[in-house]
């Protein structure tokens, strides 16, 4: 079997390894064994963490810090980045820096109370900079308030019955009477805003953001039922004071329902992430001249084909003919759905029961050998053949 160039196009492992750290530890296991093959490292970001960074490397462009009130209230250190490519001037926000769950303490994860107020900060930092361009990537998320936290540090007013401004985070939604952007930042219309979105993530429903990605933020049985309500009750804001049915609308669950309050309050176009984040990486000619494509994320699950880095690559690698193997922290419920996806085969990385602690501190090493395991049978394998 001869394998002259391999794709490494991987995801990054949330809270551990950034996608580029995730490719050079692929890379460096490739090394081990087919020392004299050409590597392609192309690191893919969908706009989660470390998206806003990884663009601003790919196009020449330049990451600005930010100081802005995080998911729990308090500020923490943030970033937005400006694109170097030519033409508007294009900032990119990954909401993550700013909401993210990795900003959230693990004894603080109640998505019914954390905000999305350090997004709409982030942005007014992107036109204080001259920004015409905007362009918000979801993901990572620690949040499901729909968007409201981003709309009140723009200057929107979200009150309840009473008249008084509402508190903070999703469950307070359910006590939304009125959204007035009377006062919302006049530069806004100016702009235009992209939001890169999970198509499949919508606000409300059984497939609603809370009900799917509430348990993953800390939210129990019980504060899913109250996020679904108050998502369900705001989706009625929107539509009565904004004339924009968002309820079901593909990306409008993205980022714990960022999208629909982006698109209702901003008017910012929801679009598929890939087509946005990948615009910067020709992914697709450099898989047509490779013999073997490696993608990886923290886990591979039922989830993986509705929109993640490892089932877009198998789907871009299925049209030239082009094998995929998936290397994964964790291999869970669903997994198999992926081999319908086009992945080929799946390999965990991890040599042995250990904790989550123990397994993100020692990444690095279990991704690489993981792939020089993974390499080695495929080789005994196709001499088997």
């Amino acid at each position: 079997m001869s394998i002259r160039r391999i794709v490494v196009a991987p995801s990054g492992f949330k809270e551990s390894l950034s996608a580029p750290q995730t490719a050079a530890a692929i890379a460096a296991g490739i090394r081990r064994v087919l020392p004299r093959t050409a590597v392609d490292t192309l690191p893919l970001v969908d706009g989660g963490e470390g998206s806003a960074v990884a663009l601003a490397e790919a196009t020449g462009g330049s990451v600005r810090a930010v100081r802005v009130i995080g998911p729990v209230g308090d500020e923490v250190d943030s970033h937005f980045a400006l694109l170097g490519t030519p033409g508007a001037t294009t900032a990119v926000i990954e909401m993550a820096a700013a909401a993210g769950l990795s900003l959230v303490p693990r004894d603080m994860r109640d998505p019914g109370a954390t905000t999305s107020y350090g997004v709409g900060q982030l942005i007014t930092a992107a036109l204080d900079a001259g920004a015409e361009r905007i362009l918000v990537g979801c993901g990572d998320s620690g949040i499901c308030d729909g968007g409201a936290g981003a709309l009140q540090a723009l200057g929107a007013r979200i009150t309840d019955v009473m008249g008084e401004p509402v508190g903070w985070g999703g469950a307070a939604l359910a006590e939304v009477e009125s959204l007035d952007l009377t006062d919302l930042d006049p530069r806004i219309a100016d702009v235009e805003i992209r939001v890169a979105v999970n198509p499949h993530n919508v606000l409300c429903g059984e497939r609603g953001v809370a009900r799917v990605f509430g348990p993953q933020k800390g939210a129990t049985a019980s504060q899913v039922e109250i996020l679904s309500s108050a998502m369900t009750r705001w989706a009625k804001i929107l539509e009565r004071d904004r004339h924009v049915d968002l309820r079901t609308a593909a990306g409008s669950g993205a980022s714990g329902g960022l999208g629909a309050g982006l698109a209702a309050g901003l008017g910012a176009k929801l679009l598929p992430r890939f087509d946005v984040m990948f615009d910067h990486v020709d992914l697709d000619s450099a898989i047509a001249d490779a013999d073997l494509v490696l993608t990886a994320e923290g886990a591979i699950d039922m989830q993986t084909p509705r929109g993640k880095i490892p089932a877009e690559v198998a789907r871009i690698a299925a049209q030239h003919g082009k094998p995929v193997v998936a290397l994964a922290g964790t291999i869970g419920d669903g997994a198999h759905l992926n081999y319908d996806a086009g992945i080929a085969a799946i390999a965990s990385i991890m040599p042995a029961p250990l904790s989550l602690d123990d397994a993100m501190r020692g990444a690095t090493d279990y991704l690489t050998d993981a792939t020089e395991r993974m390499l080695r049978l495929l080789l005994v394998g196709a001499n088997l053949g």
